[in-house]
């Protein structure tokens, strides 16, 4: 009851905006409290709002997203403690609930097929939007849902992951750090718990408890999981008209509303005919899930594992149904194939064919991995935990393996394809290669997947009895109060089901352990032999040049070479150890692969021979893969991935007149040019006088020819994509070249000589005379070598 002397909670949770944190959240708290449901109902949407942010993403709200506790502890432990599902937000939530009160929500912000499809006036499959589809009056703005509290604050909580602008890339957040994730984590212990039942409401009136809702009734089996209506009766009482059950058969509804809303927000994003559209490179993509959703719908699919092989021995197997099972125990057996397996194959479908080439893909590639692995999260896992060997499959995950075979088989195919397209040297994608083939080499699997395709395979003719059935899409989202389904012992008849209802009866499947995949592997197994390759090269470069490189070659104390360099990847970011770690798992890839495909090692010693991998020079001369076309060498899509990700590459060499290749940048552009100038005046007035000194047979001639004379062309060679061809050889007459002094590097040896002098007190005069006295010593020895070698060659 509320007392004349307080304010409205709308004017209290105005001033409370303007007060510190800690401060505005006792005081919504006391709101909580003090007032009833009658006046709390108004606030409970600006108050939902002011939290989650709006569903336009202008007010950010809260900010959990980026609320990390060891940036603001003191925020970060505020805000979990009032959102905890124990905490003093949802026991407003159940306040309300308890009276039955409805708030709008708009259609326009749900997921892209939902939205097309109620506007379109057909009700979605899932029930989370059955009776809840409010039409508007004429005139009116806009479709709504109207939902219950719970459903209410549960679709923004979730929408709020996907509505909120990006973070900033400069901004780093670690996501399983920040108030969201945690909150997510806790919401989903708290609801699907692994233990026990679901913790029934909490009352805000001091000694109360909150109604539970009523059972849903036979005569609305479609009706909204709402607050009148609970989910999962057992089957013996549907028939019933009331139910005095135990409290988790009439608030499991809690649970069921939860894990829907989640999938529905963060995976409904692709329906089947968008899907099918996707196959076309013309498709336009409609919804990109950002690195940080991905990474939350993991955290979602750990834990539904988890929920679901909570099941107690005897209530694993369908065919032990018996009144003795609780409706939580149904929901753990029916939580994944009925809502969410459809919608997640469609999700990874997307991300797997549009997320961009780079190491960010690991989140999707994470997520993936979790799926395929439901035995990770079992409960005897700890007792085998401790084994160095890799733990064999059990035969018991087979019905798991070959209901969602696709999963393992079409985006097994759509990483392959991905992994063809990327940088093997880089560490990050090395990594990624290790990750899967470490995951399908575990023993057993490899067997039940291909057992899953004979299954799939199996000519229907040679199965009289299935001949009338037709493979139809399972209802995914269905209700729980129709009758379970006659379980499908046929497991053939199973695993096309599965397969027909996600890629439609005409889908042409490509087994995984078929020629066209295995070729593929084949091709992988090539790249990873070159990528390991190639490593060891950058990593004989880098032992051969150290760090500091670059610097003494600018000072001119090292060679400089542009033409050997590799193009720069992440390797030469992170030095020795991260090369070591990429030949480690390159290694360990292609071993797994060996194992998964039972690749022999001729096979593998056939492929390296047929790479080329005798390589010269440190493998740096070697160039890309080519064949022999009517005009020559024509790159093959080997050779275009090998240049493209700087595997191998062609030679190219200046092969015009030095005097004018482009200024470098180790090179001063407006002394290159006036010295060019220069040079040529000189050049001009004494050409007749440079002809008659190189002429000359004795030593002079040859000091003059040393200096006066650039070496021939004659022995250069033109590379190309066409061939080798010989250059021909250009006749340039003796000239003097000044292009030298333009050089930074000379400058700064001649600086560094007149800085010496001066600490040994030698004038800049005297210091130039021995300078040039130095050079012509230097010259005279290299004349005589030079004329020394032309004698002694054939």
């Amino acid at each position: 009851m509320a007392f004349p002397h307080l304010q409205q909670p709308s004017s209290l949770l105005a001033d409370s905006i303007n007060k510190p944190f800690a401060q505005r959240c006792q005081d919504l708290v006391k709101v909580f409290e003090d007032f009833p449901a009658k006046e709390l109902h108004s606030i409970f949407p600006l108050l939902v709002e002011s939290i989650f942010g709006s569903l336009d993403g202008v007010l950010v709200g809260w900010n959990l997203r980026c609320l990390q506790g060891r940036v603001n502890p003191i925020e970060y432990s505020i805000v979990m403690e009032f959102l905890d599902p124990g905490g003093p937000m949802m026991k407003l939530v159940y306040k309300l609930q308890a009276e039955d009160y409805k708030f709008d929500f708009p259609v326009s912000y749900l997921p892209g097929p939902v939205k097309a499809s109620i506007q379109e006036h057909i009700l979605p499959d899932s029930p989370l939007y059955h009776n809840k589809v409010q039409f508007p009056p004429t005139g009116g703005l806009g479709l709504n849902l109207a939902l219950n509290p719970f459903e209410y604050y549960i679709f923004y909580f979730a929408l709020s992951l996907i509505t909120q602008k990006p973070l900033p890339v400069t901004l780093r957040v670690r996501t399983s750090d920040c108030a969201y994730f945690t909150l997510v984590d806790r919401y989903l212990s708290w609801f699907l718990p692994t233990e026990g039942s679901v913790p029934p409401p909490l009352s805000t009136s001091p000694g109360g408890a909150s109604p539970s809702p009523a059972p849903r009734t036979p005569a609305m089996p479609f009706a909204s999981y709402g607050l009148h209506h609970t989910s999962l009766l057992k089957r013996h009482i549907s028939h019933q008209t009331s139910v005095n059950a135990d409290p988790a058969s009439q608030e499991i509804w809690r649970s069921e509303t939860l894990l829907q809303v989640f999938v529905e927000m963060w995976l409904h994003h692709y329906s089947l005919e968008l899907y099918q559209k996707m196959q076309s490179p013309h498709a336009k993509e409609s919804f990109t899930p950002s690195e940080e959703h991905v990474l939350v719908v993991r955290l979602l699919l750990k834990h539904l594992h988890a929920f679901a092989n909570s099941l107690k021995p005897e209530q694993v197997s369908p065919s032990t149904h018996s009144h003795a099972t609780s409706p939580l125990e149904e929901f753990k057996r029916a939580a994944v194939p009925r809502f969410v397996q459809q919608k997640l194959y469609l999700f990874l479908q997307h991300c797997f064919g549009h997320w961009p080439l780079d190491a960010s893909f690991r989140a999707v590639l994470e997520m993936w991995l979790s799926y395929l692995q439901p035995w990770r999260y079992a409960s005897e896992k700890q007792a085998q935990s401790n084994e160095s060997q890799p733990r064999t499959v059990s035969e018991k995950w087979a019905p798991f393996v070959q209901e969602n075979l696709l999963v393992y088989t079409k985006l097994f195919v759509g990483f392959l394809n991905r992994a063809l397209r990327t940088d093997l040297v880089s560490p990050k994608n090395a990594l990624m290669v290790f990750r899967v083939a470490k995951v399908f080499a575990q023993p057993n699997l490899a067997e039940m997947i291909q057992k899953g395709e004979q299954l799939f395979l199996e000519p229907e003719l040679v199965i009289p009895h299935r001949h009338h059935r037709l493979f139809t899409a399972p209802t995914v989202t269905g209700s729980f109060l129709s009758p379970w389904p006659p379980a499908v012992t046929d497991a053939s008849f199973k695993v096309k089901s599965h397969v027909y209802s996600l890629e439609g009866q005409d889908c042409k499947y490509i087994p995984m352990f078929g020629p066209e995949v295995r070729t593929l592997v084949l091709r992988l197994a090539q790249l990873i032999t070159q990528a390991k390759q190639t490593a060891r090269s950058i990593s004989d470069q880098y032992v051969e040049s150290p760090p500091g490189r670059s610097f003494l070659s600018w000072l001119g104390f090292s060679p400089t070479d542009p033409n050997s360099c590799y193009p720069a990847n992440d390797l030469d970011e992170m030095g020795q150890d991260s090369i070591r770690k990429t030949d480690e798992y390159l290694e360990k890839a292609l071993e797994y692969l060996r194992q998964i495909f039972r690749l022999s090692e001729a096979q593998l010693a056939q492929l390296t021979l047929a790479l080329g991998t005798t390589q010269d020079e440190n493998g740096k001369k070697q160039l890309p893969d080519c064949i022999v076309g009517e005009d020559g060498l024509i790159l093959t899509p080997l050779g275009r991935y090998q240049i493209i990700n700087g595997l191998r590459k062609f030679e190219i060499e200046y092969q015009g007149d030095s005097e004018l290749q482009p200024i470098r940048s180790y090179e001063n552009a407006s002394l290159v040019r006036a010295l060019f100038r220069l040079s040529s005046a000189i050049n001009r007035r004494f050409a007749g006088q440079m002809v008659a000194l190189c002429s000359r047979d004795d030593f002079l001639g040859s000091f003059c020819r040393y200096h006066l004379i650039e070496p021939t062309l004659a022995n250069r060679h033109l590379l190309s994509p066409v061939g080798r061809r010989q250059a021909a050889s250009q006749a340039r007459g003796p000239r003097l070249s000044l292009r030298f002094l333009g050089s930074y590097r000379t400058l700064f040896s001649f600086l560094l000589a007149f800085v010496m002098g001066s600490l040994l007190c030698i004038r800049p005069l005297p210091c130039t005379l021995l300078l040039v006295l130095g050079y012509l010593l230097y010259a005279m020895a290299m004349t005589l070598l030079t004329e020394r070698g032309k004698l002694h060659q054939p």
